[in-house]
């Protein structure tokens, strides 16, 4: 008697949750942007969502704050932006900031039965608890009777990865696509356009039937709705990069009449709200659908439910290493003007990532380029360098091909957004303002976010005032930077290299005895930058030494795996300069200890570049656990 009360007990507690909280259904597709009927693309065809929308309501200013599937979703799981967590390059895998979860385990905490099909793919280590159950089988039909479910449907279909895959059956006419101005107009082009408009179409049907299996199982009216992409499309330009072609994904929410209440306040069947969000802010939105409070330590607003927030006037980006190529990037919107702070100008856009290169556009794009044959809004992509700032107005330009950041009716705008920017990064004490290596081997047994709360192990104002400096390109920052050669913190030290070897031959010649010592710093991440420019920028008595050290600092068997990356790609930025060292490459191992198993290949890509050798591999899951010994070789 006692057993069957105490179950009765708990079917009862079970149907109050569930009377009093709505389930939560998120249906997510991967790599495409906001390519659809609802947003106004007449080439699209998106019945499914469209319908949603119409019912329901879209976001036209939705951010992904990464342009790269780990890196936004490390963003989702937590509320909080991956530079705060040291999540932003991809597969990272750093630790969880002491003292937080990721999002599920509070929906699971109040009742919930919280799955997840299929893909994870974070950044962070993952701790226990955080799904009732995530895999291919994975759905809110397996829970308990009467529990409130929250659940996630990702369709990978529109994936990067399948734009591209031939032999294939056109639903688009490639004659028809519209070619954005950054793409060269080539039957390539217009065939990968095309194909990824059929895989969005594709995308759509998915959302189509999964939202019948909620209507056939009596539940519609009990589930609120949302539908979003995890980044741009994954054609180039886009994937990968943090302007609005690259962040701005589709956003469509519906709330049944029950739950209506707890809809963002300007919701109603068919409208299309300027509010400003992104992922950040979906965590602390769905614990305040639940009735939670989102934690202070959550860096986004909820847009609602009971705790919902007043809008916000910006929404931010970023872009950390992708795969085996490093770049640092930082961008905000106000839904009209767009502003990107390029912290190394002296990297492109198109550096040559591996995976990206599979796309046969990317190939034909950088041929004509090289060929000359591009024009000025074609080329800005492979451009070297980049323009330390780039402000782009969407109503004028919404290819974000014309940097109106010189212009001098755009000053007050191009300091508004800087100031956003760099605000951003002080409130969310930005980790990844420091090399890679350095933000893994700096925190001294704590984790990248509790280690930049510590203005004594980050001093996060004086990093950003000299990341600023070195990338501003201006030759009056020069006396500066050679003065932080000799500054106690390595990461002062870093940008005071890298701000000397952005400026070519004369930040070389100007700084040559600063230089000359800093390829012996102890700081391998300092030595490495110092002997790129000593090797691509210095004498002839300077440039064998420096390719020599390089060569050393890029075996991964005497240094850790973000000490190897640096060396090879600098080796890779010489070109000819590096051909003295072809055999000595030859002989560098091409695995070894990383942070994570789809880590390990970034190593083997570059030396395969390096020995013009093909090496598959890229965005891809389902790799060994990681290999925490991968840290403990670096130096500070």
């Amino acid at each position: 008697m006692k057993l069957l009360s105490l179950f009765l007990s708990s079917l009862l507690a079970v149907s109050a949750v569930a009377a009093d909280r709505p389930n939560i259904l998120w249906l997510t597709s991967e790599d495409h942007g906001p390519h659809m009927g609802c947003y106004g693309d007449t080439y699209a065809d998106t019945p499914n969502v469209d319908a949603l929308a119409a019912k329901g309501m879209l976001f036209k200013h939705a951010w992904s704050c990464a342009p790269v599937c780990a890196a936004a979703r490390t963003t989702i799981i937590t509320g909080m932006y991956s530079p705060s967590t040291g999540g932003e390059h991809m597969r990272s895998m750093v630790a969880m900031p002491k003292g937080t979860k990721m999002y599920p385990q509070f929906l699971r905490e109040a009742g919930y039965y919280c799955t997840n099909n299929s893909k994870e793919d974070y950044n962070l280590q993952k701790p226990e608890g955080v799904w009732d159950e995530s895999s291919g089988k994975a759905s809110w039909k397996n829970r308990k009777d009467g529990q409130p479910f929250f659940a996630i449907f990702n369709e990978t279909c529109s994936h990067e990865s399948q734009l591209r895959k031939r032999p294939h059956v056109a639903i688009h006419d490639p004659a028809k696509v519209r070619v954005p101005a950054y793409h060269p107009d080539t039957p390539e082009v217009r065939q990968d356009w095309a194909q990824y408009y059929d895989q969005v179409t594709l995308a759509d049907a998915s959302a189509g039937r999964r939202l019948k299996e909620i209507e056939e199982a009596g539940l519609a009216e009990d589930t609120i709705v949302f539908y979003y992409a995890d980044h741009g499309s994954g054609m180039p330009r886009n994937k990968r990069w943090p302007c609005n072609s690259g962040l701005q994904v589709p956003m469509v929410v519906y709330f049944p009449p029950k739950w209506k209440h707890l809809a963002p306040k300007e919701y109603g069947a068919g409208v299309k709200s300027d509010r400003l969000v992104s992922f950040v802010d979906l965590a602390p939105t769905l614990l305040s659908l639940i009735g939670v409070q989102p934690p202070e330590w959550m860096q986004g607003h909820a847009f609602a439910g009971k705790f919902q927030t007043e809008l916000q006037s910006y929404v931010y980006g970023f872009r950390g290493r992708m795969d085996e190529r490093y770049d640092c990037v930082r961008s905000v919107t106000d839904g009209r003007f767009v502003y990107l702070r390029n912290y190394m100008p002296h990297l492109s856009q198109g550096q040559h990532v591996n995976y990206q290169f599979e796309t046969p556009s990317t190939r034909v794009w950088r041929q004509l380029y090289d060929a000359g044959k591009l024009t000025p809004e074609q080329s800005i992509f492979w451009k070297v360098p980049k323009d330390p700032e780039e402000l782009y107005d969407l109503q004028s330009d919404p290819d974000e091909v014309h940097n109106l950041a010189s212009r001098p009716e755009h000053a007050d705008t191009l300091a508004k957004m800087r100031a956003a920017q760099e605000g951003l990064a002080l409130k969310i004490r930005d980790a990844g303002m420091v090399s890679e290596g350095e933000m893994h081997h700096r925190p001294e047994g704590t984790t990248p976010y509790d280690m930049a709360h510590d203005d004594k192990l980050y001093p996060l104002a004086r990093i950003v005032k000299a990341a600023g400096a070195a990338s501003s390109m201006k030759p009056d920052a020069i006396a500066d930077l050679k003065a932080g050669f000799a500054d106690k913190d390595s990461a002062i030290r870093y940008w005071s290299a890298m701000g000397i070897l952005m400026r070519g031959k004369d930040g070389v010649e100007a700084a040559r005895q600063e230089l000359t010592a800093a390829a012996r710093d102890s700081s391998t991440y300092v030595a490495v930058v110092a002997n790129w420019a000593l090797a691509k920028y210095g004498n002839d008595y300077d440039r064998p030494a420096a390719l020599t050290k390089l060569v050393n600092l890029a075996n991964w068997s005497e240094h850790d795996v973000f000490t190897s990356m640096s060396a090879l790609n600098a080796i890779g930025d010489l070109g000819d300069k590096a051909k003295p060292a072809a055999e000595q490459l030859k002989a560098l191992p091409a695995k070894g200890e990383s942070p994570d198993g789809r880590f390990s290949g970034y190593v083997a890509r570059l030396l395969g570049d390096l020995r013009g050798e093909k090496v598959a591999g890229g965005d891809a899951e389902g790799a060994p656990e990681p290999n925490k010994k991968a840290r403990k070789k670096g130096k500070k």
